[in-house]
C-alpha cells in the first residue's frame, strides 16, 4: 500500500522545485506524489507520477482534450468539476481518473447519479487540503460541507477518494498526521483517510505499471 499525495504543483506553477517537493514528500511520510504538469524529476525515496488537469466547459471539450499527447502521457488525468450535468457525464469518460475541485461547485453538483456512475467506472473524487488550510469564514465552511456531502455519497456508493495537498511550495505540503487532523473536520475517519491516501496506486494499476523514478 503506497501513500500518495495526489497533487503537488512545483515550479513554474509554484515556487519550489519538483525535486525539493519530492524530497519533502518523502520526509513527511509519503511513498509517492502526483506532480501536476510536465515537470520531470529524478528522486530517491519517492515515486513521482505525472498528473494532467483538464479544465473544460463541456464534456465534448473533455473528450477532445483527453486525446492531447500531454494528457495521454499522464499517469493520472484530472478534470475540474462543474455543474450537475457535466459531473454526471464526465465520470463516464474512460480516460478520466479523478474529478477535482469539488469544493468550488454548487451544493449537490455531485449527486447520487454521478456517485453511482463513478463507482461503476472506478473514477475518484479528490479531497484537496488547500481550501481547508487557506480559505476562511463562509468559504471554508462551504468547502467543508462539500467534502462532507461527498464523503456521505462515498460511504453509500463506494467510489474512490484521493487526497491532495495541492501545495505550490514545500510550505503547503502536509504530513499524514496533519491530513488526518484536517479530514477529521468533516468527520472522515482515520481508516477512510488511509484508504484515500492509497487510492492512486489502485487507479493507475489497471492502465499501466507505476514508474519508479530513481
Amino acid at each position: 500500500m503506497k501513500i500518495t499525495d495526489a497533487g503537488i504543483h512545483p515550479y513554474p506553477a509554484g515556487d519550489s522545485t519538483v525535486a525539493r517537493m519530492a524530497l519533502e514528500a518523502a520526509e513527511i511520510g509519503f511513498d509517492s506524489a502526483v506532480v501536476i504538469g510536465d515537470a520531470a524529476c529524478r528522486s530517491s525515496g519517492v515515486e513521482v507520477l505525472r498528473g494532467a488537469v483538464i479544465g473544460a466547459a463541456s464534456v465534448k471539450e473533455v473528450l477532445k482534450r483527453v486525446r492531447d499527447p500531454a494528457v495521454r502521457r499522464a499517469d493520472i488525468v484530472y478534470v475540474d468539476a462543474g455543474d450537475i450535468s457535466f459531473n454526471r457525464a464526465v465520470v463516464s469518460v474512460r480516460e478520466v481518473s479523478v474529478v477535482r475541485s469539488i469544493h468550488a461547485t454548487r451544493r449537490n453538483a455531485f449527486d447520487h447519479v454521478a456517485a453511482r456512475t463513478a463507482a461503476e467506472q472506478g473514477v475518484a473524487v479528490d479531497i484537496s487540503m488547500a481550501p481547508i488550510i487557506y480559505l476562511r469564514g463562509t468559504k471554508r465552511q462551504r468547502a467543508l460541507q462539500r467534502y462532507a456531502d461527498v464523503l456521505s455519497l462515498q460511504r453509500r456508493y463506494g467510489f474512490p477518494l484521493t487526497i491532495s495537498s495541492d501545495a505550490r511550495s514545500i510550505l503547503g505540503q502536509r504530513s499524514i498526521r496533519e491530513i488526518h487532523g484536517l479530514c477529521a473536520l468533516f468527520e472522515m475517519t482515520g481508516a477512510e483517510v488511509t484508504e484515500a491516501l492509497s487510492s492512486i496506486g489502485r487507479l493507475i494499476e489497471p492502465h499501466r505499471p507505476v514508474r519508479v523514478v530513481e
